[in-house]
């Protein structure tokens, strides 16, 4: 087993924020500044918060980390205390190797300096000789896209711009821990899938990687393993798939309490719940299981329908259509009705996935309706471990070799 190369133990980071206490109108208040700035900064109470308490972590060579949860959770001010851009209040951590951090647009370059001067400065910072960042620098370029522009100053730079030509160095110039944050996220489709290229690379080089993203399905092509941080502490640890599956049906049941859970206004027809027939109460959008599934559907009808039509459809999270069925016209008398659908085997890819159902009646769409929560499909991954041979289809098979003089069973 590889050594440790990240430890934190009981990592917090503490801030302070001043709130000025209302009293009266804002001309008095001002009054009062204005007269005794002194006393004014005197009314002030501190409130401190917590962005980051009791984390303890352990990244050993090699690994590739994802950090998961909600905006404001804390994953970036682990990242800053990790680059030492930012000191814990409370713990320590220790990082055995050099460094190189791609936190946001914008950190470690000079605004004044052009894109070759930052492409050499960071270089050197991470502590390459001349010669080795000349050596990448080609490659660093073509990456980027930048030929034309590469001896203009950074500040002219788009944001795009910017963050190709950051992540570009970053990924190049071989730190042996790269720390990224969300800039994923920036640039148009075609770099994202390149920079998703990139990271595997420099995963499979055996350098350590510690992710942060809201995209489960960029966590789940590069992580061996996920840290859920939920409110500044750590929620869960462990396998990637198991965590984000965790956290995915977190959200989604939070999504579910927070909207509704039928469209409804419809005279003649609504949806009010789906659900995963035989899971639990809680866990009802849960696939854990390939089969056999039955999905249900349950169906309100105020008023009766001659002309009915259903259709149903189930889309990935990228909004790709990975299956679709309809009816033929049907009648249905008032009442509540459950929808079922019985799949001898849903081999899906692990991650979430959408239903849309539709009603219609003589031809008129009456209902539509993007079923909450989204379903969480947490099944063995029988693919292969390089999520980019992966595809819809996670169907179990069993492999065999033998010498071709000998028959196959």
């Amino acid at each position: 087993m590889s050594a440790p190369v990240i430890r934190s133990e009981a990592l917090g980071k503490r801030y302070r924020r001043g709130i000025v206490q209302s009293s009266g109108l804002l001309r008095d208040s001002l009054g009062r500044v204005l007269k005794s700035p002194l006393r004014s900064l005197g009314r002030q109470k501190q409130e401190s918060f917590w962005a980051l308490k009791d984390v303890s972590l352990e990244v050993r060579e090699g690994e590739v980390l994802g950090l998961i949860g909600r905006n404001g959770a804390g994953k970036t001010t682990l990242l800053k205390i990790l680059s030492r851009i930012t000191q814990p209040t409370t713990g320590w951590a220790e990082i055995h190797g050099r460094v190189g951090s791609l936190l946001e647009v914008g950190t470690g370059f000079h605004s004044e300096l052009t894109g070759r001067e930052n492409t050499f400065l960071s270089g050197a910072i991470l502590g390459m000789s001349k010669r080795e960042i000349a050596s990448k620098f080609d490659e660093i370029v073509a990456f980027a896209e930048l030929e034309k522009f590469i001896d203009t100053p950074v500040k002219h730079y788009s944001s795009g711009m910017y963050v190709r030509l950051a992540f570009a160095v970053a990924a190049h110039l071989d730190p042996e821990i790269l720390l990224v944050d969300e800039v994923l996220a920036v640039g148009d489709i075609k770099f994202q899938k390149k920079c998703l290229g990139k990271m595997g690379d420099v995963a499979r080089a055996g350098r350590t990687v510690l992710l942060v993203t809201h995209q489960m399905n960029q966590i789940r092509r590069l992580c061996h393993r996920v840290a859920w941080i939920d409110g500044g502490t750590v929620k869960q640890s462990g396998p990637a798939n198991e965590t984000v599956s965790a956290y995915e049906l977190a959200m989604s049941s939070g999504e579910a309490r927070v909207r509704s859970s039928g469209v409804g206004g419809s005279s003649k027809a609504h949806f009010t719940k789906w659900q995963i027939l035989g899971a639990g109460e809680q866990e009802s959008n849960l696939l854990l299981e390939q089969g056999p599934v039955t999905m249900a559907v349950t169906l309100v009808v105020p008023k009766q329908v001659k002309n009915a039509l259903y259709g149903i459809a189930l889309y990935d999270h990228e909004q790709q259509l990975v299956w679709a069925w309809a009816t033929n016209e049907f009648s249905m008398e008032v009442g509540e009705y459950c929808l079922t659908h019985r799949f001898p085997i849903l081999p899906l890819r692990p991650g979430s996935y959408a239903w849309l159902v539709n009603f219609y009646d003589d031809g008129h769409l009456v209902e539509a309706w993007n079923c909450v929560p989204e379903m969480i499909v947490s099944t063995e991954n029988y693919q292969s471990s390089r999520d980019e041979w992966n595809g819809y289809l996670n169907l179990p098979n069993q492999f065999g070799i033998s010498k071709s003089s000998e028959s196959v069973p």
